[in-house]
């Protein structure tokens, strides 16, 4: 009945199901084990604003094919995303930027901080706060330990529940010193939010006829994996085409060499009964409360509206069947445990791993988007 299989209806496994649908021409099924489709970038509305339900998810990339492609399927808003963080009692620009720099330092210090960035650094480029560290200057040195107390090591300690030098610098690398002016988020070519909400964009993606959805489905309810003879039953039937999943590895294989840790986060959302909370979409909060940062939607998807919706952000450990998984947890250890899961999923000829849970690794949008094309071109 289908020519493929896909386990979750998330970036990864959609943008492959409408390849194949529209590409090939054959038929798809997937599977997703929440109510919804879009993953975690599912939005919806509440007070009439458009929320993400999983923390802001904000579209941003230097390559003109994964927007072209991703446009297929919706019109953007141009959006280019600001960050506040709150500071021994102020907020200031994120990331740390020579704006930054004026708004914490007085100005003749400021000055001096700036003279040296550029001295020792090409202008508008990003410097990993762990480099900057290294830096053999005294003031550089200074301005490296405070970016990293007051900015950094307190906000990594809530988001991952271990310190930075625990954490692989590709996760630490995603937080830079940024030398200038520029102080977005983001500073890709394109950059933008879907005109009407990531979930529309999902269905307009998904409406084909080769493509059936089933939700509310674990996929353990109708797959069955043999792990002696290397088999994959759908139905108790044998499934001989293509099965693409981008679940969490290790509860694909039963568990086989121990669980692989994952952080979670408690999104709580409020309504707030006034036009605007806060002066920009998200504040940090790295020494302060519980929670890592309050997003306020209508920065992003702007309304006219007397009400405002927020989401804080609490991290926390990641619970089998309690909560759910976000981030992969990023140590040699875990690394190595990966590995022996990925290197056994070869011995199934026709499994394909792809996305955050399924390789463990950490994927922006625009990456999980761009890997999920170069499977479909390589091995369909």
């Amino acid at each position: 009945m289908f020519d493929y299989i896909i386990v979750g209806a998330g970036l990864s496994g959609s943008v492959i199901a409408e390849r194949i649908a529209n590409k090939l021409n054959k038929k798809v099924l997937i599977i997703e084990k929440r109510n919804h489709i879009a993953g975690n970038c599912y939005d919806e509305q509440i007070e009439n604003i458009i929320v993400h339900r999983y923390g802001p998810h904000l579209f941003h990339t230097d390559e003109r094919q994964i927007w072209d492609y991703l446009s297929n399927f919706t019109d953007w808003d141009i959006y280019h995303h600001k960050v506040l963080s709150f500071i021994d009692g102020k907020k200031v620009s994120i990331p740390f930027n020579f704006n930054t720099l004026y708004e914490v330092f007085p100005n003749e210090l400021a000055k001096r901080f700036e003279i040296k960035f550029l001295e020792n650094y090409q202008y508008n480029s990003k410097i990993p706060i762990l480099e900057l560290k290294k830096s053999k200057d005294k003031d550089l040195q200074f301005l490296a330990d405070f970016i990293y107390e007051k900015i950094f090591v307190n906000y990594t300690a809530k988001q991952w529940g271990m310190k930075p030098k625990e954490i692989d610098s590709s996760v630490t690398a995603r937080v830079p010193v940024f030398i200038g002016k520029d102080d977005r988020y983001f500073s890709d070519k394109y950059q933008g939010v879907p005109k009407e909400g990531y979930t529309k964009l999902f269905q307009n993606m998904l409406d084909c006829p080769n493509i059936k959805i089933m939700l509310n489905t674990d996929f353990k309810e109708v797959i069955q994996i043999d792990q002696e003879t290397k088999k994959i039953y759908f139905l108790n039937q044998e499934f001989k085409g293509k099965f693409i999943f981008s679940g969490m590895i290790d509860e694909l294989f039963d568990y086989k060499f121990g669980e692989l840790p994952y952080r979670s986060v408690n999104m709580k959302f409020e309504t707030i009964e006034k036009e605007y909370y806060q002066e920009v979409a998200t504040v940090n909060y790295p020494n302060n409360y519980n929670f890592t940062r309050i997003t306020e939607f209508k920065h992003i998807h702007p309304i006219k509206t007397n009400k405002t919706v927020i989401l804080k952000e609490y991290p926390q450990k990641y619970i089998k069947n309690q909560n759910t998984p976000y981030y992969p947890i990023f140590t040699k250890e875990n690394q190595g445990k990966y590995d022996k899961y990925l290197e056994y999923s070869k011995e199934f000829k026709n499994i394909i791993l792809v996305g955050r849970l399924a390789e463990y690794k950490y994927y922006d949008m625009d990456d999980i988007v761009k890997k999920a094309l170069e499977i479909f071109e390589e091995r369909f």
